[in-house]
């Protein structure tokens, strides 16, 4: 599921403060990254399922490995989990939507935080 105009995709920000603002909100990048991405990912344990949060980026300036970078932000997405598949962000999914609404307030919550430094 696509987060539509959140507003987060129109931001470019620095690595090392997207990293705190993320964590904040139980977003890690942890080992989701190469030189020229990133993503961050929370998970969500319910008894529907296993989900996940994603934002991801991509450096526009600078490299991820040395924590000294710029990142475009794309748009959030929200994935179900499928052992042994992985996960799912297809139209036909079923999202709860108490698990929604939150996910959208954390978004809102990131994107305040992140317009105040950002590109």
């Amino acid at each position: 599921m696509k987060f539509e105009n959140t507003g987060i995709e129109k931001f470019k920000a620095d690595l090392n403060r997207l990293d705190e603002v993320m964590d904040e909100h139980g977003l890690v990048r942890e080992g989701q990254w190469d030189y020229e991405r990133v993503t961050y990912d929370r998970k969500f344990e319910l008894k529907e399922g296993i989900f996940y949060l994603r934002v991801f980026g991509y450096a526009t300036q600078g490299d991820v490995g040395s924590h000294k970078a710029t990142i475009q932000l794309m748009t959030p997405l929200l994935g179900k989990y499928y052992y042994p598949h992985g996960v799912e962000y297809g139209e036909g999914e079923n999202f709860p939507s108490g698990l929604v609404n939150q996910c959208k307030k954390t978004l809102e919550e990131i994107k305040g935080k992140i317009e105040k430094f950002a590109e």
